[in-house]
């Protein structure tokens, strides 16, 4: 019989939170035996993972799930691409770099479905702090860390310089806008510059920002699942876990499973773990462990479109592609230089909240009507790329640039289930894009906005000769039907690979990420994350996993 193998802790998926969880605790405790399970394989020596400008070689290759959603009833009924990244590291090694944390009053919602002010923006503020090199030295000690090992870096200190800064930065203040000097302070409506999490204009891996010395790794493994016994004094126990191929791993007496696997397998797992709603395990004849029917659902995504632009004067060298732009400092970032955040009119979203309360279709707390409330994030690109989705093919050479813009409160809710009982098997993955009149009425003052900028500002007349559209459909205003605005919105929405909240803080896990009804088993990944944030997730979940450490270790102590 082989011998049991035990550590103090086992961790399901390398990616952002497990390796701040590996390498956090066995930095603070360096007697701790720690496994760390990844599904994927380490592309440290991948050539397309360092440099920020490759990312599109690594969506649909060996690194991503290729996951696809269910048709979306709202957009032409057909699937959305949702990447699913399986590499230690995680979204680290595919993102796009946006290092945005968002509006302070969303992680107060947190907090409120928590019933716990840690997660509050100021309770999370020291674990932004802690996972942060800023790159200003001179910017506020009270918002930013300078000694984490996350480095930042905006537009101007990597040394891009593009010929179109001050003509946007104009059109957008030509809608209202405030330039604001910093938005990662809890306030980032008004016009800001864009900041990303690179390093001398290279992506930093969490597998390598967090060291993962002294702990067990084992990649292109795939966990089956969490193994469970009854407890002490009722629910169950979280012993160990088991993978695909059969070989099971355990945890000692007063250890933990942590589960890191993400948004669409971290709930995949719980469930095929007996651990969920007893009619969906059924579906696929899995014993029911737990009683815990929230595992899946709340489930939301933010949905962003792209919109594309002729250039009046290509010549002047404005876009990528083009010969003025060949510097290699061009390859530190995105070919952008602001990030816009903005609200939508108060009227309007109280009257499409209204027509969603009168169908049941959301509950008041499912979106914050305030007008304040940041319900919009644009960026205008120097580059067209990723129009394939709406039938057009754009030559990368220098004529054109885009927009885009995400809605980041949705009150849809989606869910993801299970395909089979076959780990290996794709979850069912519903975000609910545009379910509800709030988040098509969101959608379509995002369009509108961007109608204004690029068509109706002085800026954006002088800037643009026309939108690249495909064929048949005309090129919409700002005044536009709202008919017309759905149909290309059904058309061109897509995911922003910022999945979130389906094992929801409150129902799934309490406020220090334990599974309800199972000792010694957290979760803790963007799933957690009760409600939605004007945030790209990176930011968040390196706090989130920050925290979890002191929490994790506060409990051992106990």
């Amino acid at each position: 019989m082989a011998t049991e193998v035990h550590f103090d802790y086992i961790i399901v998926g390398g990616g952002t939170a497990g390796c701040v969880l590996a390498s956090r605790l066995i930095e603070r405790e360096s007697s701790l035996s720690i496994l760390l399970i990844e599904a994927g394989a380490d592309v440290t020596t991948n050539p397309h993972v360092s440099k920020p400008l490759d990312a599109a070689h690594l969506h649909f290759s060996d690194i991503d799930f290729k996951y696809f959603t269910v048709p979306q009833q709202y957009l032409d009924n057909k699937p959305r691409y949702v990447c699913g990244v399986k590499a230690l590291s995680g979204a680290t090694a595919i993102n796009s770099g946006g290092w945005i944390r968002g509006d302070r009053q969303d992680y107060e919602d947190w907090a409120r479905e928590a019933g716990d002010d840690r997660w509050s923006y100021d309770g999370q503020l020291p674990y932004f702090q802690r996972s942060e090199h800023h790159f200003d030295p001179h910017a506020d000690p009270e918002q930013h860390g300078f000694e984490g090992p996350m480095h930042t870096s905006s537009v101007k200190t990597s040394g891009r310089k593009y010929p179109l800064r001050d003509t946007i930065l104009h059109a957008w203040k030509s809608l209202g806008l405030k330039e604001i000097e910093d938005a990662n302070n809890g306030f980032p409506q008004g016009i800001a510059e864009l900041v990303e999490n690179r390093r001398d204009g290279l992506r930093q891996l969490a597998s390598q920002v967090y060291p993962l010395r002294s702990i067990h790794t084992l990649t292109n493994t795939m966990v089956r699942r969490v193994i469970l016994s009854d407890g002490q004094g009722g629910g169950k126990l979280a012993t160990g876990v088991e993978l695909t191929d059969g070989r099971q791993f355990y945890v000692k007496s007063g250890g933990e499973v942590l589960l890191c696997a993400g948004s669409y397998r971290s709930p995949q797992v719980l469930m095929l773990s007996g651990i969920g709603s007893k009619d969906e395990l059924a579906k696929h004849n899995i014993p029911q462990q737990v009683d815990c029917p929230w595992v899946g659902k709340n489930f939301h995504d933010h949905q962003m479109i792209f919109r594309y632009w002729k250039l009046r004067y290509p010549e002047k060298g404005l876009a990528m592609g083009s010969p003025a732009l060949t510097d290699p400092v061009f390859q530190r970032g995105n070919p952008a230089d602001w990030l816009a955040t903005m609200t939508v009119p108060a009227a309007g979203m109280q009257a499409a909240v209204a027509k969603d309360q009168e169908t049941s279709k959301i509950d008041d707390e499912h979106i914050p009507v305030e007008s304040a409330r940041s319900h919009l994030e644009s960026n205008v690109l120097y580059a067209a790329f990723g129009a394939e989705q709406i039938g057009l093919q754009i030559p990368v050479d220098g004529t054109a640039i885009m927009s885009y813009y995400m809605a980041c409160l949705p009150s849809s809710r989606g869910s993801i289930t299970l395909a089979s009982a076959d780990p290996s098997a794709h979850p069912v993955i519903d975000p609910n894009y545009c379910g509800t009149e709030a988040d098509r009425f969101v959608m379509r003052e995002g369009w509108r906005m961007l109608s204004q900028l690029m068509l109706e500002t002085p800026e954006g007349k002088e800037l643009v000769a026309d939108e690249i559209r495909p064929e048949g459909h005309a090129c919409l205003p700002s005044n536009a039907s709202d008919e017309a605005i759905d149909q290309r919105i059904k058309m061109g929405g897509q995911s922003c690979s910022h999945p979130a909240a389906s094992c929801s803080m409150g129902r799934v896990v309490d406020a220090e990420c334990r599974v309800k009804g199972v000792h010694g088993l957290r979760v803790v990944d963007a799933s957690v994350i009760p409600v939605p944030l004007a945030a790209h997730y990176q930011a968040p979940v390196f706090a989130l996993a920050e925290q979890a450490v002191d929490i994790i270790l506060a409990s051992r102590k106990k």
